[in-house]
C-alpha cells in the first residue's frame, strides 16, 4: 500500500444514491490519517476498506452542511469504542462551533477520545511542518483549556476561505521542500556512509556544502476543495498541486444553477486544474441527477486539463503521484 494515498469513502452530494454514499475521504500520509468531510455512513464505508479508526489522526470539515458532517458522531463514537490512544485534532469553521458541539455529543456514550479542537476563524496556516507555529486561525486546544498544545506533523496544513452559502474553508497540505542527494557528486567529493546523513543534517562537512552534492526536491502538495463557487480561494488551494480533490457537482449546462447554489461544474474544475498546473485531478461530489460520471471527466478535458484525471468512485484508492 502506498504511504501516501487518498481513500474515497463516498462521492454523493446532498443525498446518497444507490451507487454513491455521502461524502467521506481519508488522506493517508506517512503515518497520518486525515478524514475529510465525513457524511452519513462514513464509519460503515470504512469497514469496506483497510482504514481503521486507529489510523485517523486529524479531521477536517469544510463546512457544516449535513452531507459533509452527519457521519461525524458515528466516527467519533467508533473511535472511543475502539480505544484510540492518540490525540485527534479537528478543524472546522469557527462560526459553526455550536454545530460541532451538537455533532460531538449527538447521543450519550462513553467518551474516551482525546479530541483536540482547532476551529478555523480565518484563512492561514493551521499547523506548520515543524510543529512550532500555530496561527490564531487554527490554534489547537482542548475544550476548557487555556493556551495551545503543539503537535509535530510532516506537512504544513493551511485553510483558505471558499464561496458557499455558509462559512466554508478548503484545505491544502504542503510537504517541505528538501534536497535529493546525487551519488556521483557525493563520490566525487569523497563522502559516503554515515557522512551523507551528517552532511544532510549539518549542511556542510569537511568544506563540502550540501548544495554542491544535491539538487532541490520539491515537496508534494495536496488540496481538498468542496462546495464553492469559483473564487480566489479555489485557485490558491489548487496552485501546483500533485493531487487536487475538488467538487464538480454539476455539468456545464447547469452553470447558472451551480452559481446560485454555490457549487462548481466539472468544466470549471478542469479549467482551474489546468491553469494551476495540477498533476492529478480527482472530481467528486456528484449531483444525484447524473448517473454517468464519465461525462464529468469529459468536461474537465474539454476545459483544457491534460494531467492525470479521475472521476471518483466510492471505495477507490488514489495514490499521490510520486515525487518528480
Amino acid at each position: 500500500m502506498s504511504a501516501r494515498e487518498l481513500v474515497v469513502l463516498g462521492t454523493a452530494s446532498q443525498v446518497p444514491t444507490r451507487q454513491r454514499n455521502h461524502n467521506g475521504y481519508v488522506l493517508l500520509w506517512d503515518g497520518e490519517g486525515i478524514l475529510f468531510d465525513p457524511g452519513e455512513g462514513t464509519q460503515r464505508q470504512m469497514l469496506h476498506t483497510t482504514v481503521a479508526a486507529h489510523d485517523l489522526t486529524r479531521i477536517c470539515l469544510t463546512h457544516f452542511h449535513g452531507d459533509h458532517t452527519l457521519g461525524l458522531p458515528g466516527v467519533l463514537q467508533h473511535m472511543s469504542l475502539d480505544g484510540v490512544p492518540h490525540e485527534v485534532t479537528a478543524h472546522y469553521p469557527a462560526s459553526g462551533q455550536r454545530y460541532f458541539e451538537r455533532l460531538r455529543h449527538a447521543t450519550p456514550f462513553h467518551d474516551t477520545l482525546r479530541l483536540r479542537e482547532a476551529p478555523v476563524a480565518e484563512p492561514g496556516v493551521l499547523v506548520a511542518a515543524s510543529g512550532q507555529h500555530l496561527t490564531a486561525a487554527g490554534r489547537e486546544r482542548f475544550p476548557g483549556e487555556s493556551g495551545a498544545r503543539q503537535r509535530e506533523v510532516p506537512f504544513t496544513l493551511e485553510a483558505r476561505r471558499l464561496s458557499h452559502r455558509i462559512d466554508t474553508y478548503g484545505y491544502r497540505l504542503t510537504e517541505p521542500d528538501t534536497r535529493r542527494m546525487v551519488p556521483e557528486r557525493l563520490a566525487g567529493r569523497g563522502i559516503s556512509g554515515p557522512d551523507v546523513g551528517r552532511l544532510q543534517r549539518e549542511g556542510e562537512l569537511r568544506g563540502v556544502r550540501l548544495e554542491e552534492v544535491s539538487v532541490p526536491r520539491r515537496g508534494q502538495r495536496f488540496a481538498f476543495v468542496m462546495d464553492t463557487r469559483l473564487c480566489d480561494g479555489v485557485r490558491d488551494l489548487a496552485e501546483g498541486c500533485d493531487l487536487l480533490v475538488i467538487e464538480s457537482t454539476f455539468l456545464r449546462a447547469e452553470t447558472e444553477l451551480a452559481e446560485v447554489s454555490g457549487h462548481l461544474t466539472a468544466f470549471q474544475a478542469g479549467r482551474v486544474a489546468a491553469e494551476a498546473g495540477v498533476r492529478h485531478l480527482v472530481l467528486t461530489h456528484f449531483s444525484q441527477r447524473y448517473q454517468d460520471t464519465a461525462l464529468f471527466a469529459a468536461e474537465a478535458r474539454a476545459a483544457g486539463f491534460r494531467g492525470e484525471l479521475t472521476a471518483a468512485r466510492d471505495l477507490m484508492r488514489v495514490p499521490v503521484p510520486p515525487r518528480g
